[in-house]
């Protein structure tokens, strides 16, 4: 197959023709010729859209579909759409799925899945036995199969042993550790960021410290043992600094943010509207600020949607009860451009496959043609409309977003939004 891209700028800032707009020749995956004005060719693809951008592949470290076992909410297939359509060329599977990936067999069944679709899946294996933090889990036998990183969703390993044998296990094959840090006893019946907002609602609070303790104590773990490990999702300022500092000693710590906790606060849960009951909890707008003043300095790694579709009936509960989590991919890229500079938002959404150990191409000739389209121009507002999952638990429904997705390129697979 054979694609010509008209009239692209080009946002990479390792390539040659960063913030150039150029014409992009593409014969069987790999980018032929990138130059200005390229001749017709026949039984050639066209690719052209108005003020059109083209990046390198867009990567989501954290999203959940489901597939096995709660099919009802996301399947693997329809997922895999979502997120090409998102803009996103690789996704890293959560293992909470039912049975949890917590072996071999499971990182094939999923991998198996995925074949054929433009996005690649690249499976996350669960660190320890069902995710349930007693025994660890057959981490070197999934790496063999395909898993790109341990670790158990939304859990915190409770006993600090089990993730130092970890730590020190996966040496032996270059595996990264995955350390979700809540502590469950500070935490406790938590549902909501400890505030002013939940208590002036009467909700149990979630202190900052429940994150904090659990970040340092994992820090300290991780320049015991040496090795790499991934921090999730953090959301508050001393959360930053504890990794900032980690950093400047040297130790192979990477982090993430989620697109939720750089544009909104606990200030929304003020009609207690369970599609922003997620984990960690939305925290107040210091903590944002901080965490967007870490994203532009280079202490947080990548920004991930965290995707986790949830069915209806778990979601239309009381606050207390409802589950935690929202999808994110469709609005990942435009409520990220409304808080962020388009530069910073390309570069998160593309550094984390470094960490995860996968291969990042640089678009130049020659390389394999790994791109996102999309513009930043334009706003609208977001609606069940642009919803294309199963599930509809979306906390950013009539949030203000600006530019939009065109596309993917990827596996030689072309996927146009429009």
């Amino acid at each position: 197959m054979k694609i010509i891209i008209r009239s692209a700028k080009i946002i990479d800032s390792k390539s040659p023709f960063h913030n150039q707009t150029v014409d992009l020749l593409i014969a069987d995956g790999l980018i032929e010729k990138i130059g200005n004005s390229i001749l017709d060719i026949e039984d050639t693809t066209e690719v052209k859209f108005d003020n059109l951008h083209l990046s390198q592949g867009w990567f989501d470290s954290s999203v959940s579909f489901g597939e096995p076992g709660f099919e009802d909410r996301e399947t693997i297939a329809n997922g895999l759409n979502v997120a090409a359509k998102s803009g996103f060329t690789g996704v890293a599977l959560q293992p909470n799925s039912f049975p949890v990936i917590d072996n071999q067999s499971q990182v094939n069944f999923v991998k198996n899945k995925a074949n054929g679709f433009a996005t690649e899946l690249f499976p996350i294996g669960a660190l320890t036995k069902a995710s349930e933090g007693k025994d660890m889990a057959e981490l070197f036998d999934m790496k063999k199969a395909g898993a790109v990183a341990f670790g158990d969703y939304n859990k915190s390993l409770d006993n600090a042993n089990l993730l130092k044998i970890a730590l020190q296990y996966v040496q032996d094959f270059d595996g990264l550790v995955i350390a979700y840090s809540q502590d469950t006893n500070i935490k406790g019946n938590g549902v909501a960021n400890e505030g002013i907002v939940s208590t002036k609602l009467g909700l149990k609070g979630i202190p900052n410290l429940a994150e904090e303790l659990q970040v340092a104590r994992n820090l300290f773990l991780l320049e015991y043992t040496g090795g790499k490990l991934h921090i999730p999702t953090i959301s508050t300022a001393k959360s930053v600094e504890l990794i900032k500092e980690a950093k400047a000693k040297g130790l192979q710590v990477s982090c993430s943010v989620t697109v939720h906790h750089l544009v909104l606060t606990d200030e929304k849960l003020e009609g207690f509207d369970t599609r922003f009951k997620v984990t960690p909890p939305l925290r107040t707008e210091t903590d944002r600020t901080a965490l967007i003043n870490a994203a532009l300095d280079g202490t947080i790694d990548m920004i991930t949607s965290d995707h986790n579709p949830i069915d209806i009936e778990f979601k239309k509960m009381e606050f207390d009860t409802a589950k935690n989590g929202t999808i994110g991919l469709e609005s990942a890229f435009g409520a990220l451009l409304a808080v962020l500079p388009l530069e910073t938002v390309i570069e998160k959404l593309t550094l984390g496959k470094a960490v995860f150990g996968i291969e990042n191409n640089t678009i130049a000739e020659g390389s394999i043609a790994n791109f996102t389209f999309f513009t930043p121009e334009g706003k609208s507002t977001f609606t069940k409309e642009n919803i294309l999952s199963k599930s509809k638990n979306s906390a950013f429904l009539g949030t203000e977003i600006k530019g939009s997705v065109y596309g993917i390129l990827n596996q030689n697979k072309l996927v146009i939004t429009k």
